[in-house]
């Protein structure tokens, strides 16, 4: 076999291999971006762990088809990029949702949220999504809540009952 066709068939793998690793997969449309921008863009991601590729549209088809992910396909037309998370599911989108209100030019397509298709509405959705951090204070104040609440209905209590003996 020809060496052009090993190499397209390892790249067909490598990209099947990152689309069953990742947590989080976004598509994107990236035409009309500076150079400035991009590199801007790979380096926000890169800081984050995150992968951000260019492949051919034909390549990345017959990944998705090995993967069962063939939903994908309908998005990848034109030139498209894609960011792989291994570890953050929220990650890719908040960073990418983030730049594209910025840049008006890239555009979010689809993505892949552990391993389920995700439309534009979707990888948005999550990208609103406040931080782990965030959820987890949410929580905790959420429970504690009645504590404070007995807290305060008991020092009332001591402080009335202070006001009836004196």
């Amino acid at each position: 076999m020809s060496s052009a066709v090993e190499l397209k068939k390892q790249t067909v793998t490598e990209i099947a291999d990152k689309l069953r690793e990742s947590k989080s997969t976004v598509v994107v449309d990236y035409r009309g971006l500076t150079v400035a921008q991009v590199t801007e863009l790979r380096k926000q991601l890169r800081e984050a762990g995150i992968e951000f590729k260019v492949y051919k549209n034909t390549l990345t088809r017959r990944a998705t088809e090995e993967v069962g992910l063939e939903g994908l396909n309908e998005y990848l037309t034109g030139p498209n990029a894609i960011a792989f998370s291994s570890e953050d599911v929220v990650a890719p989108a908040k960073i990418i949702n983030e730049f594209a209100k910025k840049n008006e030019k890239l555009e979010i397509k689809a993505g892949v949220i552990e391993g389920n298709i995700a439309s534009l509405e979707d990888v948005k959705a999550l990208a609103e999504l406040p931080s782990r951090e965030g959820l987890l204070s949410m929580l905790l104040s959420v429970l504690q809540a009645p504590i404070r609440n007995l807290a305060l209905a008991t020092k009332a209590v001591a402080d009335q009952k202070e006001e009836q003996g004196a």
